[in-house]
């Protein structure tokens, strides 16, 4: 039996190829970027009002003081989607322009609506007052200020989040260039689990199709159910598999049937195939019976049947293998303080359901609780996160840092 760190040295020499495809931003969300996003122009694209009031030359009020006050004549209005002002302007002459209005050339300066002294008065005014001097460039945006043109904008390896996509159309960018999404093809195993919600005691739901779907968006593929494989489908599952190793189906999940029983024929059927990377149990808990193959450019993990079991197996074997393959940089975990003392086998990793909560002075603070056997979902439901207490260490004492990481979402949502 191996260790989670050797699992995971496994796992990243079995990455698979996928290929990159173009989409229009507006489905983009949670799509890792294959190559760079640079700005196609300057943003703004021109110099434009910060604020509602009028543009004037700065110059103009180079010796205006309370004592020796000027009138700047309007001549014009300019609003926010009109073009700019094309006529000539004068010294002591002002536009009215409205916030995003392009500012025309020799105005360099805007003085806000708030200190605007109106001539002969607001209604029906002439010209404004000006009775101090004005700096240059007040309450104006800059052409180019925020993005110039060929600016990294996104890094390759980013995944789309909403502000992405506000700045993509900000830009003007219709499509982008991503990974594809993996395909995974999801079985349930066992005459024990059922689609039903009303159960005899001796019958399981099955939950884990449902709560590994609900993950396809945060974990980045794309979920097929297969279905609810019986004790005695292991042709049946041999067959599956030569059909994935035909079909745009990247990885087969099977959740049971897994461990050393009588109908615990995963492991016997995948065995049946070459493959170029394999493990069979790993040193963890919960989730020992893990197993993982690679063959040709398919993979297969069989996951244990209990939910706690199944959920921390993705989480930490076909979570990192996907990022693995859509070209993400390693996630980082969350560190927090340890809340309670805990103890464990030595040579064992152990994912613990846990809180992580904020002390009064901002430290993270985390709690392992209580509830931690594989069927227990009421500790699952209270926890925020997965708590990791590596091999190696048996004793892990209050105060000392552990590292966490979110159940349902990746840790880069945090970067």
């Amino acid at each position: 039996m191996i260790n989670y760190q050797q699992a995971k040295n496994i796992l990243r020499k079995a990455k698979i190829k996928i290929k990159d495809e173009e989409i229009l931003i507006k489905d983009s969300l949670n799509r890792v970027l294959a190559k760079d996003v640079t700005s196609p122009s300057d943003h703004p694209l021109g110099n434009n009002a910060a604020f509602d009031g009028f543009a004037i030359n700065s110059s103009d009020t180079k010796n205006i003081n309370k004592k020796n006050v000027k009138h700047f004549k309007i001549i014009g209005s300019i609003a926010a989607g009109t073009k700019p002002f094309n006529k000539k302007i004068q010294k002591l002459e002002a536009i009215e322009i409205m916030t995003g209005g392009i500012i025309s050339n020799p105005c360099n300066t805007i003085v806000p609506i708030e200190k605007i002294i109106f001539y002969p008065n607001k209604e029906k005014p002439q010209s404004i007052i000006i009775n101090q001097k004005v700096n240059k460039h007040d309450h104006v945006r800059f052409k180019g200020s925020d993005y110039k043109k060929g600016q990294l904008v996104i890094k390759k390896g980013g995944i789309i989040q909403p502000n992405h996509i506000l700045a993509l159309k900000t830009l003007g960018i219709k499509k982008i260039k991503v990974k594809k999404k993996l395909n995974i093809l999801f079985f349930s195993t066992g005459n024990e689990v059922s689609n039903s919600d009303k159960i005899p005691s001796w019958k399981v739901r099955n939950s884990n199709s449902h709560y590994i779907e609900s993950l396809k968006n945060n974990f980045l593929f794309n979920f097929k159910n297969g279905g609810i494989l019986k004790d005695h489908h292991h042709k049946l599952f041999k067959s599956k598999i030569n059909k994935m190793l035909k079909s745009k189906i990247d990885i087969i999940i099977t959740s049971g049937a897994v461990s050393a029983g009588k109908f615990d024929y995963i492991p016997s059927v995948v065995e049946q195939f070459k493959s170029s990377h394999y493990f069979k149990s790993v040193m963890i808990r919960p989730g020992k019976p893990v197993l993982f193959a690679k063959i040709n450019q398919k993979a297969i993990f069989g996951l244990p049947g209990n939910p706690i079991s199944s959920a921390a197996c993705f989480r930490f074997f076909v979570y990192p293998f996907i990022e693995n393959i859509l070209d993400l940089h390693n996630e980082k975990p969350i560190q927090a303080i340890l809340k309670n003392n805990y103890e464990k086998k030595k040579n064992f990793t152990r994912f613990i359901k846990s809180k992580l909560s904020t002390t009064k002075n901002g430290k993270l603070e985390v709690e392992l609780l209580r509830g931690q056997e594989s069927f227990r979902i009421n500790s699952f439901v209270r926890s925020n996160v997965w708590a990791v207490l590596p091999h190696g260490q048996s004793k892990f004492i209050k105060g000392q840092i552990i590292d966490c990481f979110l159940p349902n979402h990746s840790n880069k949502i945090l970067d």
